[in-house]
């Protein structure tokens, strides 16, 4: 199985180092923007070969694994090269713009719209990591527009790297991620932010700074790169999800304003139910 991966980062890297160890066959070819990116891969043994665009004919499976907003048009050179018996599939975080803008591919069949929900704040080939999606959802949107032949395949390469399949149509897709995903980096930058305009001696973060803020502010350590073109590609979820979010704060600093604690109290304990939806849902 040829396996080309266009994108060498976090999530292709990944993906590389788990298709190899879940099919030993397998030859991982890969390409990227950022030549030492594509090198590092290569000295760290996630992809045996590189490989240019000119070279997906030759593969059996592509994964591009490129920023959100570019990827609609890699997508789409992709898909203007690919033979009959290529599977092709994505992993970006928003899906409604990439799927609109294929839909009258004529290879559109060949392309299978994934998201798989898993990654850390690191980012480049170093940042791979085996097992990463094992016990993860990957959502699958617009299944029954991929040639069933090729959604076995996809299929049988999520199964075999562990992932939950989830099928979600675009529009609701990007909708919900911009609550679940979009949102907590935002807030996880912007208190960020807000720390280091006030905090102006480095020593007292370090030294004061607990677990508490470590695990809030950890995904303020992700890729600008990677996520201000999704802000961009979803920008009207996002807004949606922001002005709730602000709405909410600002409905919690008035509490505070009035002394209204118990309300304080009460708006803490309601909110205590998300613990018993993420330990997990029968």
């Amino acid at each position: 199985m040829k396996v080309q991966i266009i994108g060498i980062g976090l999530i292709g890297g990944s993906f590389a180092l788990d298709i190899k160890s879940a099919f030993p066959e397998a030859e991982i070819y890969g390409s990227d923007a950022n030549d030492k990116n594509l090198k590092k891969a290569k000295e760290l043994r996630i992809i045996d070969h590189f490989s240019k665009m000119e070279d997906v004919p030759h593969a059996d499976v592509v994964l591009v694994a490129v920023p959100v907003d570019v990827a609609n048009k890699v997508v789409t050179e992709v898909l203007d090269l690919v033979g009959e018996n290529t599977l092709v599939f994505d992993a970006g975080s928003t899906k409604s713009g990439l799927c609109k803008e294929i839909a009258n591919h004529q290879n559109r069949r060949n392309f299978l719209a994934a998201h798989p929900i898993a990654g850390t704040e690191f980012s480049g080939p170093e940042a791979a990591i085996s097992n990463l999606y094992r016990n993860k959802t990957n959502i699958i949107c617009e299944v029954e527009k991929t040639a069933f032949k090729l959604q076995e395949r996809a299929l049988d390469i999520f199964q075999k790297l562990g992932m939950r399949i989830r099928y979600m149509d675009p529009v609701s897709h990007d909708r919900h991620i911009a609550y679940v995903s979009h949102l907590s980096h935002i807030s996880s930058f912007m208190l960020g932010k807000t720390v280091l305009e006030k905090e102006r001696n480095e020593r007292d973060i370090f030294d004061l700074a607990g677990s508490g803020f470590a695990s809030t502010v950890r995904l303020a350590k992700s890729s600008p790169a990677m996520w201000s073109p999704i802000f961009k590609e979803n920008k009207e979820n996002v807004l949606e999800t922001l002005t709730e979010y602000i709405n909410n704060l600002t409905h919690f600093k008035d509490l505070l304003e009035n002394d209204d604690f118990q309300e304080v109290y009460n708006e803490m304990q309601r909110t205590n139910h998300i613990k018993s939806i993420l330990n997990g849902i029968n």
